[in-house]
């Protein structure tokens, strides 16, 4: 509680997470309401969501759609590809590859199985597509750690 007292955005973000999971929605939206105004990405990520679905909260896919923006700006991988998502479904098949791309340089591995696809129906040139993969390598190799590697095989 000494982290929520001091405005830690993660903090806050986890006790509505935890809230949420306790089927306590109103206190859940509150506290993740609270993270994404100080900036975190993964309380915007998770109002758009509940905004989107209607899960707590009355569906509104303007809001949805702005938490999911603000989300995918401040870098969170899973917004990024469900903007591309979303753009695809709109059919603005250039603005849906750019941000697959975006998502594939953070390491979001869905969004290289869809440049995949898109560079088959030659929607992404070889060269895009090439620099999405080197970019997606070299952003899971940066989360790869010995101690990491321990943790996971134990």
């Amino acid at each position: 509680m000494k982290r929520v007292a001091a405005n830690d955005p993660v903090a806050i973000r986890e006790i509505g997470i935890k809230h949420g999971n306790n089927g306590d929605y109103e206190s859940a939206f509150e506290y993740l309401t609270k993270a994404a105004e100080l900036g975190d990405a993964t309380a915007h990520n998770g109002l758009s969501i509940a905004y989107l679905v209607g899960d707590g909260v009355e569906k509104d896919e303007n809001r949805g759609l702005y938490h999911l923006v603000e989300a995918a700006i401040a870098g969170h991988p899973d917004a990024r590809y469900n903007l591309a998502v979303d753009e695809w479904e709109n059919e603005r098949y250039d603005r849906a590859v750019k941000h697959f791309i975006i998502a594939a340089n953070l390491g979001h591995d869905d969004s290289i199985q869809a440049l995949k696809r898109c560079y088959k129906h030659g929607l992404v040139s070889k060269d895009d597509f090439a620099a999405a993969l080197r970019g997606h390598h070299a952003a899971v190799e940066a989360t790869k750690s010995p101690q990491r590697d321990a943790a996971e095989a134990s």
